[in-house]
């Protein structure tokens, strides 16, 4: 969804992560001017367990970015490769996600990307999410030729794959994966290829949890 660095604001004196969207996202600009409206919606939100976003911009030369707070940790995604969480470990990390999510519900946002990559953990141990506004803006919340990962795929709701009207239940979808997949090591709909993780969410029952 672009790529990301680590910079310092002068003037404040803190450091920030600069996310450059890529060219291909913004050439659009009707969807660029969605995904402004969505990205100043989740700047007002005050929440800890959401990202902070400081400010949707481009550069002289045109390139788009945005300016969020900078959180020196790790990604879920890399908490899952390396340890085992059990069941009330597992808990207390969803319920930090899912106190940021509601906030965001409650103002009618929907994330529609939430995967162990959008989440960080802050080194004083509070969860944030990341890159609300991000799945809109790449036509996330249908299935596109732009959907292209299987780590984005794995995640995504029944009604997201069939291109049907989406709301905040997709992202308690995406929450019961992850659930999944911190107490089990892996991913509850699997597959080599695309069309089969996507056949599998459609079609198939997880292995249950023993």
């Amino acid at each position: 969804m672009g790529i990301v660095y680590k910079a310092e604001d002068i003037r404040l004196k803190r450091f920030v992560a600069l996310k450059f969207l890529p060219d291909d996202l913004t050439r659009d600009a009707q969807a660029v001017e969605r995904f402004k409206q969505e990205a100043q919606k989740a700047s007002a939100m005050d929440h800890q367990n959401i990202c902070t976003i400081y400010e949707f911009s481009e550069t002289d030369d045109g390139h788009m970015f945005m300016a969020m707070a900078y959180y020196d940790g790790e990604t879920l995604r890399q908490k899952i490769q390396t340890y085992q969480f059990d069941v009330d470990e597992m808990t207390a990390v969803v319920k930090q996600l899912s106190h940021g999510l509601s906030q965001a519900h409650k103002k009618n946002i929907v994330h529609r990307d939430v995967k162990p990559a959008n989440i960080i953990f802050a080194s004083d141990g509070i969860l944030k999410i990341l890159d609300f506004g991000l799945a809109k803006l790449s036509g996330q919340d249908r299935l596109t030729k732009q959907i292209s990962t299987l780590g984005t795929i794995a995640y995504m709701a029944p009604e997201q794959l069939s291109g049907k009207f989406i709301d905040h239940r997709v992202d308690v979808w995406s929450v019961g994966v992850i659930m999944y997949e911190m107490l089990t090591g892996f991913r509850p709909f699997r597959g080599e290829i695309e069309q089969a993780v996507i056949y599998s969410i459609l079609n198939e029952e997880p292995d249950p949890i023993s």
